[in-house]
């Protein structure tokens, strides 16, 4: 955890990591918490507790201070519940959020391969749930922003590496292709993959939003290359056309622009990996070269 914090947020997660256990005490205090055991962790604090009512919920901590949590915040308060778990309290100078508890929490991870058609299922009713029109007032960041990434990446690495420059930069033109021709903008959960779709007693909810506004077919792109790993052979890209057809006749929606999102994203994930020190070539990489003849 302190790895992957201080690649992603520098300063503050360094900050964050120092001021950890002050800053579970205080958000305990601050809504009458009883702390249980932490979950695995990523690049947040996250940790099963007791509210004062004894209810179950859930506590996030991150860095305080902007740009942390607040487009997970934002995008919960607009789901208000609908396909995602709920927003209980937010406290953004705290840098934390009390969330719906979604028991048993199994993911749709567990689903695949041998039910993969079932976890896709999920993924598209929660699509389907999520995808709103955009709230007056909505502080969250337009998809088109992402652009930045490539960017950069296109910037600071003139040659062929860490990524093929060429895929690179087809994928850069066809992700401003794509953001151009969206149709109606709607609040987007904007990292919809396996792993953050849970069941429970509600049925099947997302976690962990990054909450960004755009094309509602962005939310496809992380489902063609997750989980990651679940065989330890390529068999599984035989999954992602069956995967697209499924989203497409589900969604209603054409099965080349899933494919070019997915294209798009499995670049735009590997350029991530490079920001943040990582070694890229992971199924990301190898979705997007299987996807791009297709876009």
């Amino acid at each position: 955890m302190a790895r992957r914090v201080t690649e992603a947020f520098g300063a503050d997660g360094r900050a964050f990591l120092a001021g950890l256990p002050g800053q579970v005490a205080a958000a305990a205090q601050r809504w009458g918490l009883r702390i249980g055991d932490p979950f695995g962790q990523s690049i947040h604090w996250v940790a099963a507790v007791t509210t004062a009512d004894g209810s179950p919920a859930v506590l996030k901590l991150g860095p305080p201070g902007p740009g942390h949590l607040l487009g997970e915040a934002a995008a919960l308060d607009a789901f208000a519940g609908r396909g995602a778990v709920r927003l209980l309290a937010h406290d953004p100078g705290l840098g934390a959020l009390l969330l719906e508890r979604a028991d048993p929490g199994t993911e749709a991870a567990d689903l695949v391969p041998g039910r993969d058609a079932e976890a896709t299922a999920a993924a598209i009713g929660l699509i389907r749930e999520l995808h709103r029109p955009v709230p007056a007032g909505c502080p969250l960041a337009p998809l088109a922003d992402r652009q930045r990434s490539f960017e950069r990446y296109l910037s600071e690495h003139p040659g062929d590496g860490p990524l093929p420059r060429a895929l690179v930069e087809r994928a850069a033109a066809v992700f401003a292709d794509l953001c151009a021709s969206a149709p109606r903008p709607v609040v987007l959960h904007g990292d919809l993959h396996h792993g953050n779709i849970l069941r429970s007693a509600r049925g099947w909810l997302a976690i962990d939003p990054h909450g960004v506004i755009g094309d509602p077919l962005y939310d496809t792109a992380p489902l063609l290359y997750n989980p990651d790993p679940f065989t330890g052979d390529s068999g599984w890209i035989r999954l992602v056309p069956d995967r697209i057809a499924q989203l497409a006749e589900g969604l209603g929606a054409p099965p080349e622009r899933i494919a070019a999102w997915g294209f798009v994203q499995g670049i735009l994930s590997e350029v991530w990996t490079t920001e943040g020190s990582g070694t890229p070539g992971t199924r990301a990489l190898a979705v997007a070269r299987f996807l791009a003849p297709l876009t």
